[in-house]
């Protein structure tokens, strides 16, 4: 009898299946009301008494050889039955991912550096709450200067000296404190001014500042710099540059650039001159590179400055700028880009 049980056991321990129907018929055969385990436990009187101590530790191995053996193999079919409803048929193709799309003031914004770049200018960046020293006082624009009045401020009132930044030149300063020239550097950010909302103009905005510090640059410097900036992006090689007032450079030009008139768009955007301004630009004051602790005696530069947002207008013919801070995806779905 208990040979008998031996060779059950092992047989319990050799047996393997993937189906579940047999699986159950393997537990009902050994663990069933009618199964051998309580065949052989109700045999247990007719056991000679100097076997019973034997006799009863295989029967009791047998249960337990099959309960685990049955157990193993379920837990088996679950854990393949739960990966098969997570990922499915793996032969099937896969669904096919959407790309994603970068912000149009994003893509504007690193064709933009990655123009400047290429001639030797690396990015800089600071807070978008400064103080007045960084945003004016330090630019030639003292309190009380007539100028100020040119930008309308968001101040912070717990603290009239402390507000958010009207032009990303206050990074440059602070760029100028902690570098000693040979400086180029462009400096992009969202900057902010209170003025009121409307398809043309917003309260937040975004710029690209450029600064080149060295010994004897001079204006034709800018210009080469500049001819190159708007050849790349434009694709537009004419441009002008129109005399102008900035407090932090002087001599101080706007530019534009020939945009052409070749459609009806053209018209509207030009005024039907065909000419289009883009930014301002200009030498650097010497008192900004004294103010930065640089010798203007021995030290030159010039800077310019553009709006990103309305670059990106022209650019992909955008009439709103509304629209590039409403966060609509299906507006801006529509831009695809490597950069």
């Amino acid at each position: 009898m208990i040979d008998t049980i031996k060779k059950h056991i092992t047989e319990v321990e050799n047996f393997s299946s993937t189906d579940i129907e047999a699986i159950e018929a393997f537990r009902i055969k050994y663990l069933g009301k009618k199964g051998l385990f309580n065949h052989f436990f109700s045999d247990f009187k007719n056991v000679p008494n100097e076997q019973k101590k034997e006799f009863g530790k295989t029967v009791n191995l047998l249960k337990t050889v099959a309960t685990e053996k049955v157990n193993d193999l379920k837990e088996a079919l679950e854990n393949k039955k739960e990966e098969k409803g997570i990922y499915g048929d793996l032969t099937r193709p896969g669904e096919p991912l959407g790309l994603g799309t970068r912000h149009p003031i994003s893509i504007v914004k690193n064709q933009i550096i990655d123009i400047f770049s290429r001639i030797g200018f690396n990015v800089s960046e600071g807070p978008e709450i400064e103080d007045d020293w960084h945003n004016f006082t330090a630019l030639n624009l003292p309190e009380y200067h007539p100028a100020r009045d040119m930008q309308d401020t968001f101040f912070i009132q717990t603290d009239p000296d402390i507000l958010l930044r009207t032009h990303t030149s206050s990074v440059q300063v602070r760029y100028m404190e902690n570098n000693k020239p040979p400086i180029r550097t462009i400096s992009p950010g969202r900057v902010y001014r209170n003025e009121a909302i409307s398809a043309r103009s917003h309260c937040f905005f975004h710029q690209v500042e450029g600064l080149y510090i060295d010994k004897d640059v001079s204006f034709a410097d800018l210009k080469q710099t500049l001819q190159f900036f708007t050849t790349e992006l434009f694709g537009k090689s004419k441009i002008r540059l129109r005399p102008s007032y900035f407090p932090f450079t002087e001599p101080s030009a706007e530019v534009d650039v020939y945009w052409g008139l070749e459609t009806e768009t053209d018209y509207k955007m030009t005024k039907g001159t065909g000419w289009l301004e883009i930014m301002g630009c200009g030498m650097v004051d010497p008192n900004v590179l004294t103010n930065c602790g640089i010798d203007a005696n021995e030290y030159s530069g010039f800077a310019f400055g553009m709006g990103i947002d309305r670059i990106a207008l022209l650019l992909h013919q955008i009439s709103d700028i509304r629209l590039l801070s409403e966060n609509d995806v299906r507006f801006l779905e529509q831009f695809k880009s490597a950069f």
